[in-house]
């Protein structure tokens, strides 16, 4: 029983006979279409009309594009549905999420590192300004998930940190900025990440904690979000099993299931313990976590039954939409749930005012909100926090501040993946970090990795690197992105050769421009500083306050020494 007058939807009498009279309206054919969010390919006018036409989908997410394309497809797709569509963006780390041109704030566990709350408004305010102005109005934002293993490599700093507290005081505030440009959100993802070290894009993950841990963690996040209004829940190819046998205690271990599967943690824990009333809609449904956990065609109408209202994505949606027909048909997903989760979906729609704009036709803001992307006012509110971000985690050899001085010539080693993959916020150059060293007046070479020297690998000593350079700064760009095993730094397996051997005789900081555990790899180098957040701005400050033009202001939202004796030397 969906409750439309209670929170989150808080629907007027006028909205409930909208979805009544949509809901009775409705084809199944419609009402399948509806709990369906594709993500979209082709932009062009013609292949989006046509798609939407055909399949009649509730929602659909494009990844980022210029602002100007985003808005014209976005209008060609509002236009040719019937019903309004969600239009959802991973609106993470600022207005880059929708579009390409877009600001870049910070990734969340920057934005905790300010330690101050207001910038996780101002991460939400800037995301959502920006989201809207292209016809965006449902953001995957906030990550409520809590980094409680430093090894995981998708949590990591898209997380506001460890602590419980801060999670739920930082979130509650970029939902504020996000509900105030009239953006819903969808908290993720439960029933948490951040106690596996693996992917749920990889493998179906696990949330160990036992019911006490979950319910003083995990629990106490979800409660707070739900009571500040979170409209929609992304479930996670995450499986609980301490809950589930508590919900259930006839499962047998080889039963349970990802949450997203799962109806002992949507039904059961989600909606009857928490209260959520809201949208269930499933984390990306390509990922393996969710197809090694059961067959496709079982595994789609199984969603449905679990309790989640909303499937995202498709490997092939014409399959996908026949495993629904199926369903439905035969009776495996009565029609009593399918309208429930219609009903939960057209709520959220009202709520968000999308009917009465459909009305106006103001579902798409006019030309000049697009002034508001990337703009000047959010790029000075990004640097302003990213300022206020980076943190000196050791300098116990008091290396800082450096100068041309005293170490002119410097070698930078840039550890970075080689390989291309996964889906990052991205931004960051190699060439703003060592352009900016240039210009405050120190020699830069860089660590030749197309070219390796081999006399300098197999030959030479200590003398030799000292003849040559003064200073190594290593500088890190693991960042975080689906389909990775791991985040360490991966060192040149032919002797190890970029690694910092010489340590003890040549003067050595590092940077991480992302992953805040490279102490958990490199403990022998005794200064240390995290940037969380890969872009340009961040690359620029830190030169600042690498040569003491600015002060650090960081605090870690996260253990960086990784519990691990040594690494705080």
């Amino acid at each position: 029983m969906v409750r439309l007058t209670e929170k989150p939807f808080f629907l007027s009498d006028d909205q409930i006979s909208w979805v009544e009279n949509t809901l009775s309206e409705m084809t199944v054919e419609e009402k399948i279409g509806q709990i369906f969010c594709p993500i979209a390919g082709n932009p062009e006018d013609q292949a989006l009309t046509e798609f939407v036409q055909k399949y009649q989908p509730g929602g659909m997410m494009f990844r980022p594009m210029p602002a100007k394309a985003i808005r014209q497809a976005h209008g060609v797709l509002q236009n040719e549905s019937k019903i309004p569509l969600l239009l959802a963006a991973n609106l993470e780390a600022g207005g880059n999420g929708i579009c390409s041109d877009g600001t870049y704030y910070g990734r969340p566990m920057g934005v905790a590192a300010t330690a101050d709350e207001q910038e996780a408004y101002r991460l939400g305010f800037v995301s959502g300004r920006e989201a809207q102005a292209v016809g965006c109005n449902w953001a995957f934002s906030p990550i409520v998930d809590i980094d409680m293993n430093f090894k995981n490599p998708i949590t990591n700093v898209r997380t506001f940190g460890s602590d419980v507290d801060q999670v739920i005081g930082f979130s509650r505030q970029q939902m504020k900025g996000l509900h105030e440009n009239g953006i819903a959100t969808a908290v993720k993802h439960f029933p948490g990440d951040g106690v596996d070290e693996r992917d749920q894009h990889l493998v179906s993950t696990v949330n160990s904690l036992s019911v006490p841990e979950w319910d003083e963690s995990y629990g106490k996040v979800y409660k707070a979000m739900i009571e500040e209004g979170a409209l929609s829940v992304m479930i996670g190819h995450i499986l609980q099993p301490a809950y589930s046998k508590a919900l259930n205690p006839a499962l047998a271990d080889k039963d349970i299931l990802p949450a997203s599967l799962s109806t002992e943690l949507v039904n059961g824990l989600l909606r009857d313990r928490l209260g959520f009333n809201g949208v269930a809609v499933t984390d990306a449904t390509p990922m393996i976590g969710y197809n090694a956990a059961m067959s496709r065609k079982k595994a789609i109408p199984t969603t449905i039954n679990a309790g989640c209202d909303m499937i995202l994505f498709n490997k092939n949606i014409d399959e996908d939409y026949q495993a629904m027909r199926d369903a439905v048909n035969c009776g495996d997903v009565s029609m009593d749930r399918l309208d429930e989760a219609v009903t939960r979906i057209l709520a959220m729609k009202a709520s968000m005012g999308l009917v009465d704009k459909q009305q106006t036709n103001s579902l798409i803001p006019d030309v000049e909100a697009l002034d508001s992307v990337g703009c000047q006012e959010h790029l000075d509110l990004a640097r302003k926090s990213a300022d206020k971000a980076i943190t000196l985690v050791k300098d116990t050899q008091n290396l800082l501040p450096i100068s041309p001085e005293k170490t002119p010539r410097v070698r930078v080693y840039m550890l970075e993946d080689r390989l291309s993959g996964g889906f990052k916020d991205g931004g960051a150059s190699e060439g703003s970090f060592i352009g900016k060293l240039s210009e405050a007046g120190f020699q830069v070479e860089t660590f030749n990795y197309e070219q390796l020297n081999f006399h300098e690998i197999f030959e030479e000593g200590v003398d030799d690197l000292k003849a040559k350079v003064d200073l190594v700064i290593y500088v890190a760009n693991y960042d975080t992105a689906s389909n990775q095993t791991t985040r360490r730094i991966d060192w040149i397996r032919l002797m190890a050769a970029d690694a910092p051997w010489f340590v003890q005789d040549v003067p050595t900081l590092f940077v991480s421009l992302a992953n805040p555990y490279h102490l958990f790899d490199a403990p022998m180098i005794r200064t240390y500083i995290n940037g969380y957040s890969a872009n340009d701005t961040v690359n620029e400050i830190l030169v600042e306050k690498l040569i003491g033009k600015s002060e650090f202001q960081g605090k870690s939202p996260v253990d960086p020494f990784c519990s691990v004796w040594g690494t705080n030397l």
